[in-house]
């Protein structure tokens, strides 16, 4: 079994010895299965973290961007931010994206460093990766108007209905579940799942958050992916081992990544 955590911030985790914790998370990661992690960077600040923390590991890959919430201290680090997408070892631009769950205010300013990501996803021909919350009229709208095909990218942790997922779709990104389909109260989210087809998903901890059932409560790692994995191919009907190879292929073909494995 090949499992992908396309979307962690394992630098977020809290070790006390932050290489030796991270370090020894990757490897029980390997023991559960999971061969391969996307680390997801917020902020610039926090990309260089990861990289200090982490370093260069083969089944460790990372992405870079300004999340919305972090843009009062970096909203003018965009050219920090076409720096770092130049490098090879950065496969996607994100976390980016709309979140006015914590804000009414400042608005106008997320939806221009959305786009900004945008433009540089094009420039270097890297998939987005889009955060969102309370904001999926807006994601749209900005994704519409930016439209230049193809587009490439995920919206991770998806819990928006089956009309959203569709148009994504349609404009060419691939539907992330984290440990939120695992939780009591996500049937519609997990209805919502079935339908989705399965070429279309991708699998995500987004540790240290989120932490699926039965691990609520505990700092989330990538070795409870297992959970994610386990409870979609139940709702899709089909056996995990034929789960995880579609969604390994699927990964693949995203970051047009060589499968060797």
């Amino acid at each position: 079994m090949f499992l992908i955590d396309s979307h962690c911030h394992l630098h977020n985790l809290k070790c006390r010895d932050k290489k030796n914790g991270i370090n020894n998370t990757i490897k029980k990661a390997e023991k559960k299965n999971v061969k391969m992690i996307l680390v997801v960077s917020t902020s610039i600040k926090d990309y260089y973290l990861s990289k200090k923390y982490i370093g260069e590991k083969p089944n460790i890959l990372y992405s870079c961007g300004i999340h919305p919430n972090n843009i009062k201290n970096e909203k003018n680090d965009i050219k920090k931010l076409k720096n770092i997408a130049i490098n090879e070892n950065i496969i996607a631009i994100g976390e980016t994206g709309l979140d006015y769950f914590y804000s009414k205010n400042g608005h106008s300013e997320q939806k221009l460093l959305f786009r900004e990501h945008i433009k540089i996803a094009k420039k270097f021909k890297k998939p987005l990766i889009i955060h969102c919350r309370k904001a999926i009229h807006d994601i749209f709208q900005i994704l519409e108007e930016e439209n230049n095909k193809p587009y490439r990218g995920i919206l991770h942790s998806f819990t928006e209905n089956y009309i959203s997922a569709k148009k994504l779709i349609n404009l060419g990104f691939y539907i992330s579940f984290s440990g939120i389909i695992t939780f009591k109260n996500s049937f519609l989210l997990r209805e919502t799942a079935k339908v989705i087809p399965i070429e279309k998903i991708l699998i995500e901890t987004d540790s240290p958050y989120l932490s699926p059932e039965p691990y609520r409560g505990k700092e989330n790692q990538p070795a409870y992916l297992y959970e994610i994995a386990k409870l979609l191919a139940k709702l899709k009907n089909i056996n995990i081992e034929t789960f995880t190879k579609q969604i390994k292929k699927n990964f693949f073909t995203l970051f047009n990544l060589s499968d060797k494995k």
